[in-house]
Parts: C-alpha cells; structure tokens; sequence
C-alpha cells in the first residue's frame, strides 16, 4: 500500500470516529433534555395559582423543611395531619389534611434540593403542586404553581381561586418563618 492510501484511510476513519462521536453527544443531550422534562400543572384546569417568596435561608434548609412532610402539622398552621409512606421519591404517597380537606397525593417529581411535584384527586377536586427553589445570593426563591380542576372547581372557580391563593399565600408565609428561624 502506498503511503497516500494510507493517510487518505486514517483521515476517513478519523472523521468517521469524529462524526460518531458527535452524534452520540448530540443524541445524548436529547436524551438528558427528556429525562429532564418537567412535569407541570394542568395548564388547562380551570384554577391555576402561581405565587413566589424569597426566603433568606440556605436552600438545603429549605428543602428539609418543605420536604419533611410528616413534620408539616408542625410548622403550618392550616395542616392538621401529615403522614408519608416511603421515602421522598416518584411514586411514594402521602396522606394530609388542611382545612378540613383530607387528600392523598402522590409525589410524580423529585429534582433534589430544586424541585418536587405532588398532586391527587380530594373530593371531586383534581390537583397538581409544582414546587421549585432557587438559589439566590441571599437566600432562595421559593416558587409554587398548582392547578385545580373537577366539578367543585367549575361550580365556583372565583371562590376555589381564592380559597387557593389563600391557602397557598398561607403555606409561603409558613416555610419563609420557619426556615429564616431555623436558620
């Protein structure tokens, strides 16, 4: 073989490899991008409520707290009960009680320290609760979103918006006080 064929294969297998491997990267991001695709609330439920604070606390307090759901009678006010049964992971499901509701909900999302989303049907009610916390240079931002919908909601969705937006008001207010004194 002459030394030209030669350069001439290397430099094809070599562009080959290159061209493999780019693909495989590119593939591989789609990949992590699904993986990482979020679960949101029912964008089309009649109740949607998104709501924000800044808490200065650091985010793994935070998230303990938040998180800790069997501790949540403790530190809100409007939760009666609490219990979870398994740990903090998709599929896991919790039992909880607020204002005299009393729910079960199943945790479908869990980005550690960032981020959870639980939800379930109580009473006729079909909701999703989409928590995130981000760091912020003093603090986090805790940002919470959740969607209502089923016949109770469509018989009055300016009351169930506003027992919502309450609740939830409620709940922020709660975890801001507990974690800046925890902290």
């Amino acid at each position: 073989m002459n030394r030209s064929f030669k350069l001439k294969t290397f430099t094809m297998s070599f562009l080959l490899l290159i061209i493999v491997l780019m693909g495989g990267i590119i593939f591989a991001s789609c990949f992590d991008n699904s993986q990482r695709a979020s679960i949101d609330v029912d964008r089309n439920a009649q109740v949607i409520v998104d709501l924000s604070i800044e808490i200065d606390a650091p985010q793994e307090t935070v998230w303990r707290i938040q998180t800790g759901i069997d501790q949540w009678p403790a530190w809100q006010k409007n939760v009666a009960q609490a219990q979870l049964s398994g740990p903090i992971a998709v599929g896991s499901a919790f039992q909880w009680q607020t204002q005299g509701l009393s729910i079960v909900s199943t945790i479908r999302e869990v980005d550690p320290m960032r981020r959870i989303v639980f939800g379930g049907p109580a009473q006729g009610i079909d909701g999703v609760h989409v928590w995130t916390i981000t760091p912020t240079a003093k603090g986090v931002v805790v940002h919470t979103t959740e969607s209502w919908d089923g016949p109770p909601v469509a018989a009055d969705p300016d009351g169930m918006r506003e027992a919502l937006t309450s609740s939830l008001n409620a709940w922020l207010a709660d975890l801001k006080k507990t974690a800046e004194t925890a902290n």
